[in-house]
């Protein structure tokens, strides 16, 4: 059900937590949305408290208040709703107590930590946006023995295969072996961009871990686990975007 007249139907259910407008303009085009009934082709609709709207059979509801959890990915899980290789994915290991969700960006499946959670489509456009300036920290481990000037090209920003790079910060936390593990903020996230900037300096990767997303911290959430975060901390990151922001249950 939409709550205001007239709103296209894509961001409609982007406003569920069904999926992103994108990922929701595919799922219409798929013929998964009925509208009153009838399976419709195209996003260009406009629905309104009246139309009763199902996704895969499943009548949409009631819109609840904007929630955001913080969650731990393990390492092997695809960050997608569906995977057509049959991979397992994120949204088949969260856990019993969470709503339909959906994630604020990605994390590939060799990689882990911290991954945002949320039932509302709009808050997830708008903290993916490279416009919002969150800084993404990651504690990374490399293989090999990185020198003095060894991280200078990624401070200044890197092409790689035709692709430009933002300049991103790159501190060396310690040696052990023949790994070397350091910190990596960036302020976007492009598709593995971490892994591939290193291999353009010389490194290869063995471990990603997200363990920030601008001012939401990672901390001792374990693999798997997922902890909501408080309404209050949501209003003061999230401000007049959060308005609709409720206690939970």
């Amino acid at each position: 059900m939409a709550e205001v007249a007239g709103e296209r139907i894509a961001k409609v259910l982007a406003r569920h937590g069904v999926a992103s407008r994108r990922d929701a303009e595919r799922m219409i085009a798929a013929g998964r949305v009925t509208v009153n009934g009838t399976p419709i082709e195209s996003p260009a609709l406009n629905v309104s408290e009246a139309d009763r709207i199902t996704v895969d059979g499943k009548a949409l509801g009631k819109r609840g208040p904007v929630r955001v959890w913080l969650y731990n990915k393990p390492r092997g899980l695809v960050t997608s709703t569906r995977d057509e290789k049959g991979r397992p994915t994120v949204f088949d290991s969260l856990p019993d107590s969470l709503p339909r969700v959906v994630s604020v960006g990605r994390l590939d499946m060799d990689s882990e930590g911290l991954l945002l959670l949320t039932n509302d489509g709009e808050i997830k456009r708008r903290l993916e946006l490279p416009s919002t300036g969150w800084v993404r920290k990651y504690r990374v481990r490399l293989h090999g023995r990185p020198g003095k000037d060894s991280f200078a090209p990624l401070a200044k920003g890197i092409e790689v295969d035709g692709e430009r790079f933002r300049p991103m910060s790159v501190r060396l936390d310690r040696q052990q072996g023949g790994n070397a593990w350091v910190t990596v903020a960036i302020r976007e996230g492009r598709n593995r961009e971490i892994r591939r900037a290193m291999e353009a300096v010389g490194f290869s990767v063995n471990r990603l871990i997200r363990v920030s997303y601008g001012p939401f911290q990672l901390g001792k959430l374990r693999p798997g686990e997922a902890m909501e975060v408080r309404t209050r901390v949501l209003r003061d990151q999230l401000g007049s975007d959060a308005k609709d922001a409720k206690p939970a249950p």
